[in-house]
């Protein structure tokens, strides 16, 4: 779509002396402050282990490197340039956020979409812009993750978090040369969409084989659809994307099925989108909390016109409303798929259903997802306000830590940190959402800081009372 004009070929090394210099200067205060800690194998711990190297990992790591907190590591199960759903399940051209959204920047001019944007492509370029596409903001991340020289491990799964001695997390990393183990004072889970649990699958498809049925989130091949007969069940953004895919690559024909009256227009997260929502949500009471979110995720995300357009300009794609999948059989002819408007039958479908917090789906998870809190366990809402799907989402700490269901089990797990879309329900839009970013990644270090600082503070009374430098010398008369 664009292309780097001539006088703008040095424009990012020029884009990246400035970030230098302008992190240079507002680098104070830069004294250290943290003592290192060994773990059992008498190696370093890491003060902050994320797990996670899309935006929201990235940006975590960067704001801690700024706090001076520099002994941390990113780990990501993908290849390098591979994290996060930008090149992979995500499918649309274009982000939906307006382009003017700021995010892993935390406020920082020169790490701005639009700084980078205008030294690749120059300021024209910009301006004659109108949504990101998605291939540049993965390209954006992988420039801010080199310029700020982010410590990331790439093809590395967390399978398992275990309390270690010291009051440290032990957690176990499996990578092609097999398992290793890394000690943390913390840890960070920014691990997306599904962090928290699995892709969700309605029951009456979950028999279905992978031959017959995938979900959005899943790697799909599209081209094998050409000439053939696909369902998308569900009608938000990414399920019109993935039909929109379907269409593209020749698909015979795609039937959208719907279960709502009529398909969701409004975003609600436009609406939140302001300082006073972002920063002050978490802080209101759970009565508050629930009935905001339970509106917006009970909304479900709105998509923009161009989307629906993409789909809508050929004639082989047919929206459903009122057509919840009540049944489905996989017969020589297709699966064919029940509904209250009659039967659909198609040659594969796709589940765009969102995700389910289950949280036993997580290797990292299983030694104590029975006992992490849950909203259910902790909020009990209006009968007419109950909705199970959302009290199943862990209920979190002030901090984005979890909190125990059953106190005194696993008080360790106050130092695992959820910054996903599993935080929702406790922080409104956070976690992986570009349009929070600017004030949720300072709230959770916030949280990270005062934790290590306050675990140190006999460390910190101690240093205080031997520090003997002397500004000054005073010298006296004879």
């Amino acid at each position: 779509m664009f292309h780097p004009v001539a006088s703008m070929s040095d424009g990012l090394a020029r884009l990246t002396a400035q970030v230098c210099s302008d992190l240079a200067k507002i680098a104070h205060p830069t004294m250290p402050w943290l003592t290192p800690v060994s773990g059992a194998d008498g190696r370093a711990a890491f003060d902050v282990l994320i797990v996670g190297g899309g935006q929201s990992g990235l940006a975590t790591a960067f704001a801690l490197l700024r706090s001076r907190v520099s002994n941390i590591l990113v780990l990501d199960k993908a290849e390098e340039g591979r994290e996060g759903p930008w090149l992979t399940y995500a499918r649309m051209p274009t982000l939906r956020s307006p382009k003017d959204f700021t995010g892993p920047d935390l406020d920082i001019p020169c790490l701005t979409y639009q700084a980078w944007h205008e030294a690749k492509f120059g300021e024209t370029s910009w301006r004659d812009l109108n949504l990101i596409p998605r291939e540049y903001w993965a390209d954006y991340l992988a420039w801010y993750r080199e310029v700020l020289d982010l410590p990331v491990r790439n093809g590395c799964e967390v399978v398992d978090i275990a309390p270690a001695a010291d009051g440290l997390l032990k957690a176990t990393v499996r990578s092609k040369d097999g398992e290793t183990t890394l000690y943390a004072r913390k840890i960070v889970l920014a691990t997306g969409q599904e962090g928290m649990g699995d892709w969700s699958i309605p029951e009456p498809l979950r028999h279905l084989p992978a031959t017959r049925c995938a979900h959005s989130g899943a790697e799909i091949d599209f081209e094998s659809l050409r000439g053939r007969r696909v369902a998308v069940v569900g009608a938000g953004a990414s399920a019109f994307d993935n039909a929109a895919v379907a269409l593209e690559a020749g698909a015979a024909r795609v039937d959208l099925l719907c279960r709502r009256a009529e398909i969701q227009l409004i975003q609600p997260y436009r609406w939140l989108t302001f300082r006073g929502f972002l920063r002050h949500f978490s802080e209101l009471d759970d009565a508050w909390r629930w009935r905001f979110m339970r509106a917006v995720l009970e909304l479900r995300e709105g998509f923009p016109q161009h989307t629906y357009d993409r789909c809508a300009v050929h004639s082989a794609f047919r929206l459903h409303e009122s057509a919840a999948v009540l049944a489905a059989r996989d017969t020589p002819d297709g699966v064919v798929l029940k509904t209250p408007q009659g039967e659909v039958t198609a040659d594969f479908v796709i589940s765009a259903t969102g995700i389910a917090m289950d949280f036993t789906k997580r290797p990292e998870l299983q030694r104590f997802a029975a006992n992490i809190a849950r909203w259910c366990d902790r909020y009990t809402p209006d009968p007419g306000e109950r909705n199970d799907r959302l009290g199943a989402f862990p209920y979190l700490a002030d901090d984005y830590a979890l909190c125990e269901r059953t106190p005194g089990e696993t008080p360790w797990i106050r130092d695992i940190h959820v910054f996903a879309i599993a935080s929702t329900m406790s922080f409104g839009a956070s976690g992986s959402s570009i349009n929070a970013m600017t004030t949720a990644v300072p709230k959770l270090v916030h949280g990270l800081t005062r934790g290590l600082f306050t675990a140190d503070i006999d460390k910190h009374w101690a240093n205080f009372q031997a520090y003997d430098v002397r500004q000054a010398e005073v010298r006296r008369g004879t």
